[in-house]
């Protein structure tokens, strides 16, 4: 079965040809040297707003042909640990495979996750990945994971097993972690608590990642799918983490006193 677009003419264009055009924008405004990494962390806003920030963080990297998404359930329904492993997504770009054979050999080192049709049917947030990756690559296969819990030590459990299943692979696999940071909030304020939470990305720290934005009261969406993210790329050596672009919904709308904020990192 195809999944259908959730937020296209919503999020980004439905129309394939604006699409590819508003992608190519934002990954030619951040094109940089490219660089293979083990992951990395992108917004999952309207295009519009976060683009710029995720398309950074796209042309800065070589894509490989195999990525896991790992985002949050915005929505009530559905598994806890949420996969697909089966079939393709449909944007207005075209199909997007699903890596059966990646998506089974996790399931099988994960067994907590779940096929479930339901947690992703409506979800955006790994959704808005899927044109980037198009444009930049159009033979990659990925598998899709949302989250509908913060217990750390079932993101811990996920993030070692990610690991596992990557490390056994013959060839590269990136994984991306799909996050807002704080939300709603004014940009003076929604600032600071964002470099609180961005520093401990930065220091590879998911422990510390996942007791700041909840001491802080730090309304980051995807910072689970961020703790599975560090808790992976530490069990395969990762070394160093960059700041490639942040930015608020104010630096596009000019509203500054409700605002979401945008960071785009990639992890060596």
């Amino acid at each position: 079965m195809i999944r259908p677009p959730a937020v296209a003419g919503q999020f980004y264009s439905s129309n394939p040809k604006e699409l590819a055009q508003d992608v190519d924008g934002f990954l030619v405004a951040g094109r940089s040297q490219q660089r293979s990494a083990l992951g990395c962390m992108v917004p999952h806003a309207g295009l519009m707003y976060s683009g710029h920030v995720a398309g950074a963080v796209y042309s800065s990297l070589e894509i490989p042909s195999r990525v896991i998404l790992i985002g949050p359930r915005h929505f009530p329904g559905g598994e806890s640990l949420a996969i697909l492993s089966e079939d393709s997504w449909n944007t207005p770009l075209g199909n997007a495979k699903i890596d059966s054979a990646l998506g089974t050999e996790l399931k099988h080192a994960c067994p907590r996750l779940r096929e479930d049709v339901v947690a992703h049917a409506r979800e955006h947030s790994l959704e808005v990945q899927i044109p980037f990756l198009q444009r930049l690559r159009h033979d990659f296969q990925f598998v899709p994971i949302v989250l509908g819990t913060d217990r750390y030590g079932l993101l811990e459990e996920l993030g070692h097993a990610v690991a596992q299943v990557v490390a056994a692979q013959a060839e590269p696999v990136l994984v991306v972690a799909s996050s807002d940071m704080n939300h709603y909030e004014s940009d003076s304020v929604t600032r600071v608590k964002d470099e609180r939470a961005i520093a401990r990305v930065l220091a590879l720290d998911p422990r510390g990642l996942y007791d700041t934005v909840r001491a802080e009261e730090i309304t980051m969406c995807g910072f689970a799918a961020a703790v599975v993210l560090l808790v992976a790329v530490l069990d395969r050596g990762a070394k160093k983490a960059e700041l490639i672009r942040y930015a608020t919904s104010g630096d596009v709308s000019g509203e500054r006193e409700r605002v979401v904020g945008y960071a785009g990192i990639t992890i060596r």
